[in-house]
């Protein structure tokens, strides 16, 4: 078990202000994986006064020192990726397949966001036809708020913290009370890399405390990762105060199986198979809506159920898992109302469904069956709402058109992707899809392409320039000759 007693402040281990813990469950069995200290508003108010003194001398720092820095931390969180892998396993029921994948992968988009900053235009010279110059630079933003969920918590702190960091912003990482552990680890990493004072303080805190933090006036800019609901209400917040903001949101993304798709049925199935029941279906990016040529519809849903019955589902730490438990008995048991919800809709469970598992090993823990439901409407409540669990939808269309248009229909635009026989046609297809990300017969996104979302799904890009440029203020400088 793990036991943290101090909060990281300012890049400082730090007493907090209140003796108020949170305890860390394993979703697997209810156990006991550790505890945390839960931050106070008056943690946060040292937290940002630290940042604020640290903006201007970090800032101004050498570009070159800023890589160093972060190129060290790089090091030494990659040493440590098993142990965090199994860490975070334990915390939220990610199964060890995935977090260890996240974990091994993360280095290497770390070593992007370097290579990213060494090309970055941060500073150039526009001269017009009088020879008067003019110096465009990329400031930083200023104090930098990241607030992250606790699905994949180091993918999602990383996205923030390195580009804002090399950027020269001092940032504050509020982390989720599910996954305050790893947090924890990520802040002795920060410490043993050797930042200044004041450049990254790491904290989880409830949702009161996070609304502190984002409407405090020494905090610049809010970047999030969460649900729309919590999106929509930082939104307000910031706009208030004329914040900026970033905002990676919710999703209900849709793949459409075309009539000439080549691959059979099972290869779409396995194809799919990631694309939504990867890290418990917890993942905003995931493809919960599936339509499907008419006259392929009956194999689709066939294929789809027997890969989803095939799912092993259990104890998330052992290899052999592909579906763990959900994260905690609140989502779960709004899981499985949506489940009670789909069968009242007139959807029918091809595979699946709200009933317990027999097995003894899943009786206290958060486990849902992967389910498949067919005959579905687009307007039904169980193909409109994201439900963050491992669940999709089954819908037919007669033409490339309606399958277009009902795509398109949703409040997100996430993500999404085409089964078709001819990968040129997906991309014209994907050019009427709107959504942030598209895949055609599952290739996967360059990992320095931007990623974010249309419509309810966001604001902002995350990865690649256009994610560097994110924390960043652009001034123009009238210089003359």
């Amino acid at each position: 078990m793990r036991t943290y007693d101090q909060l990281f402040l300012g890049g400082r281990w730090t007493e907090p202000a209140t003796t108020d813990t949170f305890e860390v469950r394993s979703p697997h069995d209810r156990a006991l994986v550790g505890t945390a200290p839960k931050a106070s508003t008056a943690d946060v108010d040292r937290a940002v006064a630290a940042a604020r003194r640290a903006l201007e001398p970090w800032g101004r720092s050498p570009l070159a020192e800023r890589l160093r820095l972060v190129e060290r931390f790089n090091e030494l969180h990659a040493v440590r990726a098993d142990e965090i892998a199994e860490l975070i396993t334990a915390e939220n029921g990610s199964p060890s397949w995935f977090t260890g994948w996240t974990q091994h992968n993360l280095p290497e988009r770390t070593a992007a966001w370097l290579k990213l900053a060494r090309e970055f235009s941060w500073e150039e010279t526009l001269t017009d036809e009088a020879g008067n110059r003019t110096i465009v630079r990329a400031a930083p933003v200023g104090v930098v708020a990241a607030v992250i969920p606790w699905n994949s918590p180091h993918s999602a702190a990383l996205v923030k913290l390195i580009p804002a960091l090399l950027a020269g912003n001092p940032v504050l990482l509020k982390a989720a009370p599910e996954t305050a552990l790893d947090a924890m680890v990520l802040a002795e990493i920060f410490e043993q890399a050797g930042f200044p004072e004041g450049v990254v303080s790491v904290f989880a805190a409830d949702r009161d405390v996070s609304e502190h933090l984002v409407c405090h006036p020494g905090v610049d800019k809010i970047s999030f990762t969460g649900s729309t609901a919590a999106g929509r209400r930082i939104a307000s917040l910031a706009g208030e105060r004329l914040k900026r903001v970033g905002l990676e949101l919710g999703g209900k993304s849709a793949a459409i199986v075309l009539a000439d798709a080549d691959a059979d049925p099972e290869t779409v199935a396995e194809g799919i198979r990631s694309a939504t029941f990867a890290n418990n279906g917890e993942m905003c990016v995931a493809h919960t809506r599936i339509f499907a040529a008419r006259e392929r519809y009956a194999e689709v849903v066939a294929a789809l159920a027997e890969m989803a019955d095939g799912l092993v589902v259990g104890d998330p730490a052992k290899p052999d898992t592909f579906v763990g438990p959900i994260v905690r008995q609140d989502q779960y048991e709004r899981v499985l109302s949506y489940l009670r919800l789909g069968v009242e809709e007139g959807a029918r469970i091809a595979a699946g469904g709200a009933e317990p598992f027999a097995d003894p090993e899943l009786a206290h823990g958060f486990y849902v069956r992967p389910t498949v439901f067919a005959d579905v409407a687009n307007d039904m409540r169980i193909a409109r709402e994201e439900i963050f669990g491992p669940v999709l939808v089954v819908i037919p269309f007669d033409t490339e058109e309606e399958a277009i248009r009902l795509a398109n229909d949703s409040d997100y635009g996430l993500s999404g992707g085409v089964w078709t026989a001819d990968a040129e046609h997906g991309v014209e297809i994907a050019r009427s899809v709107r959504t942030g990300t598209f895949h055609v017969n599952g290739a996967p996104r360059h990992g320095n392409a931007p990623f974010g979302g249309f419509k309810a799904s966001g604001v902002g890009r995350e990865y690649g320039s256009h994610g560097l440029a994110e924390f960043v203020e652009w001034q123009a400088i009238a210089a003359g000759r």
